[in-house]
């Protein structure tokens, strides 16, 4: 038989002179009556009969305001999880626990969180589950770190005024955890939430800059700190980060976490690494652009030519950092620290994510356009979703090859009926293996080669059909701005300012 311990709060008042509940908590214990805890008790003297009740918190105040993050660590046992639940109760409805928080198992993290397609990926986004694989990966399939960012991204969904956390981060390694501590800090004070988090662990302490420090000791101890509640500067795994020039055989490492790893990263420029003692944990290549790009005229007013295009450009085609170490700022580094080494007057990025993840634009890049969908791209999506594919899925050729072999020959039929909608001039977009050198297919050659063609070749087709239909940012940076920073700092510092405040100069 157990022994039989309960907590429970004996006392629990509001003090409205000082603005704050007042806290009274003891532990009861009944011990069974035994062979065993019989001798014992005639060994020691004890009254096996009674009751014994034990104080943790006395009298105990606690000012909570909105927007406080509380920080509640001691052993285990010392009595945390009783002040937590004491605390909880008296939230109510408004507070939520991250271990109450309900998903399926079975679904994409996508279908899981936000109202919308688009306010999906940006919840996801802004608690590092950033990538195209996870937003598709079902919790089931999560690490335990990706777990708990998951239900992050679900306790900003549920708006809240109030997070609790027990047992913060104890299942993380401790790096992760201190990314993790840093991510919910930053998020909870971006939405003025209040977050009380109780753990074992006192390493947690410099990313999540606790505005109340509470130490549990053992019986009636306890240590209350209020401090100035301000967000944590910097997440502390950011420390003794490096940035170094590297190579192909660096990217090739980290190509893998990529979600276009099995296409080809341009012809690179320069390639710069990330790394945290000696780990590579960030790769970024910059290339030499293409000939043509949406959005670069309305960057610099005219149309380059060639040789300006080779000898004053270049394309981020690749940011890559390692799941574990993102959501903590590394991407904005990796871009802002080399965007002035690569030696390029003008560097542009073209990509999908950055819409909804604006890292590029943190490091000093400039929006200049979203890239919208040809129209008749949309049209084919749509004749496609009637037909059973799910659009968001279609970007894999394995889920698209599935659906193809599931279809009479009719519904074939239909899928090349629904490419052959799409405008002339993206023909060879879609059907890249199309034999012949021309920049383009004509309508007649399209149609003879998507008839010629089994499943496989129309499952790359439709993943193709997928990369065109979304929408592209361009973004842009030139180096004359930063030598005009540089410059206007300078004069600030040689006339202490007068022309910067509006003064003679």
């Amino acid at each position: 038989m157990r022994l039989r311990t309960t907590a429970r709060v004996k006392q629990r008042r509001w003090d409205s002179k000082r603005g704050c509940y007042v806290y009274t908590i003891e532990f009861s214990t009944k011990t069974p009556l035994t062979d065993r805890t019989l001798k014992v008790a005639e060994a020691f003297g004890l009254g096996i009969d009674e009751e014994h009740r034990f104080v943790i918190y006395r009298d105990f105040e606690l000012h909570l305001k909105p927007g406080d993050i509380v920080y509640i660590t001691g052993d285990s046992g010392s009595g945390k999880s009783a002040l937590l639940k004491a605390i909880k109760a008296d939230l109510g409805d408004k507070a939520i626990d991250i271990d109450e928080v309900a998903w399926d198992e079975d679904r994409p993290l996508i279908e899981q969180v936000g109202a919308s397609f688009e306010e999906g990926l940006s919840l996801l986004c802004r608690v590092g589950l950033n990538d195209a694989f996870l937003f598709l990966r079902r919790p089931s399939e999560l690490s335990d770190g990706q777990l708990y960012r998951f239900k992050l991204a679900k306790l900003l969904e549920a708006q809240k005024p109030y997070w609790i956390c027990d047992e913060f981060c104890s299942t993380l390694d401790r790096t992760t955890a201190r990314i993790v501590a840093y991510n919910i800090q930053k998020q909870a004070r971006r939405v003025g939430a209040t977050l009380i988090a109780a753990t074992t662990h006192t390493d947690l302490e410099a990313d999540l800059n606790p505005s109340i420090r509470i130490h549990k000791g053992w019986g009636e101890e306890v240590s209350v700190e209020y401090r100035p509640n301000r967000p944590a500067p910097r997440c502390s795994v950011a420390e003794g980060i490096t940035i170094r020039e590297g190579g192909l055989k660096d990217y090739e490492r980290l190509s893998y976490l990529h979600y276009r790893h099995t296409g080809r990263p341009g012809v690179p420029i320069k390639i710069y690494c990330m790394e945290r003692q000696s780990e590579l944990i960030g790769v970024i290549v910059y290339a030499y652009p293409g000939p043509t790009a949406k959005g670069r005229r309305e960057a610099v007013g005219y149309t380059p030519t060639l040789e300006e295009l080779n000898a004053e450009w270049a394309v981020i085609s690749r940011v890559i950092i390692h799941p574990k170490y993102r959501s903590i700022g590394l991407g904005i580094r990796l871009v802002k620290e080399t965007l002035p080494l690569v030696g390029r007057r003008h560097v542009e990025l073209i990509a999908v994510m950055a819409q909804y993840n604006p890292f590029a634009e943190k490091a000093g890049m400039k929006l200049i356009r979203l890239q919208r969908p040809h129209p008749t791209v949309w049209r084919a999506i749509e004749r496609l979703r009637k037909l059973g594919f799910d659009p968001v899925l279609m970007a894999s050729e394995n889920y698209n090859l599935h659906k193809l072999r599931s279809l009479s020959p009719e519904g074939l039929e239909a899928v090349r009926e629904a490419l052959l909608t799409v405008a002339p001039h993206l023909y060879k977009r879609i059907a890249s293996t199309a034999p012949g050198n021309k920049p383009y297919l004509k309508r007649g050659e399209m149609k003879a080669w998507l008839w010629s063609r089994g499943p496989e070749a129309l499952a790359r087709c439709l993943r193709r059909l997928n990369v065109l239909s979304q929408t592209k940012a361009y973004l842009y940076w030139c180096r004359d701005w930063m030598e005009r920073r540089n410059m206007e700092k300078i004069f600030q510092d040689v006339t202490g300012g007068a022309h910067a405040s509006g003064g003679d100069t």
